[in-house]
């Protein structure tokens, strides 16, 4: 389907993800929160890609979301936590509440320097209603969570990498340059062997360690049937990059 609140061009095994409403902060609103849901569809029924890019165009990675669509909106994160293949959230700007539940629902993220990140939403006698109550904690743990949700206090990017809310904080200029990067680095590497790390890691995280450790076993079961694998095991006696072809 054609989008107009969002940009998705695919790049080899990369889809890029761009928020385009740059003249409104790339605020969430129903009509993007839909097209959202849309190309999560589609990438996840794309065997091709292997990475996912989330970017804003403009200045602001997401402000949040229109007051009047707020519940609507609230469904983008949970969009973006569908995917089943690996996520890069290119944060270029600031990421203020539901654009803030947007990243935590990405895998890794890459922050630029000068980004605020914050939980607004005790401010407007709210909540946060698109996973920031859960995500968030089991990122930088509960008590650094509360302080951020009760307060709505913004952090900035250097504390948001101490906390661990960020894996890395670089140059705006040099962000398009590490989001390409790291992705470079995970289509390196075997595409299922991605989505079943994924899978034990997200789903484990609700599992005791007994039933996680079960899980993983099965996944690693599961892996051992693919060509992808034979192929990792032909490769590294012969010295040369594996060609995995998801299968």
């Amino acid at each position: 389907m054609p989008y107009e609140m969002i940009i998705y061009e695919k790049r080899g095994q990369v889809g890029n993800i761009t928020l385009n409403r740059p003249q409104a902060g790339n605020a969430l609103n129903a009509d993007m929160a839909q097209e959202l849901a849309y190309v999560c569809q589609e990438i996840n029924q794309d065997e091709d890609i292997s990475v996912v890019v989330l970017q804003a165009a403009g200045s602001s990675f997401c402000l949040g979301s229109d007051p009047t669509e707020r519940e609507l909106a609230c469904e983008a994160p949970t969009a973006i936590a569908s995917l089943d293949r690996a996520v890069i959230a290119a944060i270029n700007g600031d990421a203020w509440g539901e654009g803030l539940e947007l990243a935590l629902s990405c895998d890794i993220r890459i922050a630029a320097e000068g980004t605020g990140f914050c939980l607004a939403h005790t401010s407007y006698g709210l909540i946060p209603s698109g996973g920031g109550t859960q995500r968030l904690p089991r990122l930088v743990g509960r008590g650094k969570a509360l302080e951020m949700i009760l307060t709505a206090q913004p952090i900035d990017a250097a504390e948001a990498y101490r906390i661990g809310l960020v894996n890395k904080v670089v140059a705006l200029g040099a962000l398009a340059q590490e989001v390409q990067e790291m992705a470079r680095k995970l289509i390196s590497k075997g595409p299922i062997a991605l989505r079943y790390c994924k899978e034990a890691v997200n789903k484990g995280l609700d599992l005791t360690l007994e039933q996680g450790l079960r899980l993983e076993a099965d996944l690693y079961f599961l892996l051992q049937t693919t060509e992808d694998r034979i192929e990792g095991i032909r490769a590294f006696p012969e010295k040369r990059p594996p060609q995995f072809k998801g299968r």
